[in-house]
């Protein structure tokens, strides 16, 4: 032993500072994703290769790139596809007239839209039917956005942000409801709705919460951990509009600094300087690997103790599109699944 090693100099010494990561649970998959990722998957099993894809079948690179390499081919619109083939709708749904435009070109189609978003496309036709103005929260262009419109494109108007609310022009203002995006952030939508019924006091409420539960348990879990945190990752692609929310509700829930990658190569080193905790979650459209992949790379600079702040236990499952479930009966094949969060490989200390 180092006699000097024992000495007062020693016992002075200022201990190491803990680092650690708090892990967001709920996080990564949720049931629609899961759902639409597994379509594709067992259609290219069942079917073979080549199986068209309109859109990116879930907003994440990683998925998009994977299932790409296992021969399935990502077009913009329907015309892309060879007539008679077999296209895949993807989660965030689409309008009647892509609907049309498939059945015009006689393709095979299997519906992977969202349960949660089909709901909304209801409540639109419904209130449409009713000769309602409907004010539709969320962001011009979006895909989801897109499809819910086409469902009544006379009737709907798309509110961008609270501040475009003071904007909005309705034909009656005691005929007004409101429906929105399923990802946004809770509190940017209520403060829209808030806005927009200091104009419009008769507004109406959606029958049900149009913002999914897989939304609204990753920002509730963000929340609780991004007080305690110097900086929080979230993992997930840039055209994930639930993934750039959960860094935005970070910030504004008390962490330090917020960043968003698509994958571990991304991260800064730099965002780790002074650090001794750090937040890591990821979007509904994150497979766990590239979380996996964010937790070694924070282990390599220290932050090997991982703490998983849990606030909800998601167990909702949604059966695979008709026509695939269908097919794949046929054929004897299983049409069951994990759950997202079956998936998981990690082994962590919950707090």
């Amino acid at each position: 032993m180092n006699p000097a090693a024992s000495g007062p100099d020693a016992a002075a010494a200022p201990a190491a500072p803990r680092k650690r990561v708090l892990l967001a649970a709920p996080r990564g998959y949720c049931a629609g994703v899961d759902r639409a990722v597994v379509a594709v998957e067992k259609a290219l099993e069942h079917y073979g290769a080549p199986v068209y894809v309109r859109k990116e079948i879930v907003h994440n690179r990683h998925v998009v790139d994977t299932l790409a390499a296992r021969g399935a081919v990502f077009v913009d619109e329907t015309d892309a596809v060879p007539e008679g083939a077999r296209v895949v709708f993807s989660a965030h749904g689409v309008s009647p007239a892509v609907k049309e435009a498939a059945a015009a070109r006689n393709l095979q189609t299997i519906d992977a839209t969202c349960p949660l978003v089909t709901k909304v496309h209801k409540e639109a036709v419904r209130f449409a039917a009713d000769d309602f103005d409907i004010l539709l929260i969320g962001h011009d262009g979006h895909e989801e956005v897109e499809g819910t419109q086409g469902h009544a494109p006379e009737h709907i108007q798309v509110v961008n942000s609270p501040a475009d609310a003071d904007h909005v022009v309705v034909r009656d203002p005691e005929r007004v409801m409101w429906i929105s995006q399923t990802t946004l952030s809770v509190d940017e939508t209520m403060e829209t709705v808030r806005r927009l019924r200091e104009r419009f006091p008769h507004l109406q409420d959606p029958p049900s919460d149009d913002i999914c539960y897989a939304t609204q348990n990753r920002q509730v879990a963000v929340k609780k951990l991004a007080p305690s945190c110097d900086v929080v990752i979230t993992v997930g692609s840039a055209n994930s509009s639930n993934s750039v929310r959960l860094v935005e509700v970070a910030l504004d829930a008390g962490a330090r600094a917020s960043y968003r990658v698509d994958k571990a190569a991304e991260i800064d080193p730099a965002w780790l300087e002074g650090a001794t905790t750090v937040g890591v979650t990821s979007g509904a459209s994150v497979p766990e690997i590239l979380v996996s992949d964010v937790l070694a790379l924070l282990a390599e600079h220290g932050f090997g103790e991982v703490e998983e702040v849990r606030t909800a236990t998601e167990d909702l499952m949604f059966s695979l599109p008709r026509e695939l479930r269908a097919d794949l009966k046929a054929a004897g094949a299983p049409t069951g699944r994990p759950r997202p969060e079956g998936r998981r490989s990690l082994s962590v200390q919950p707090v």
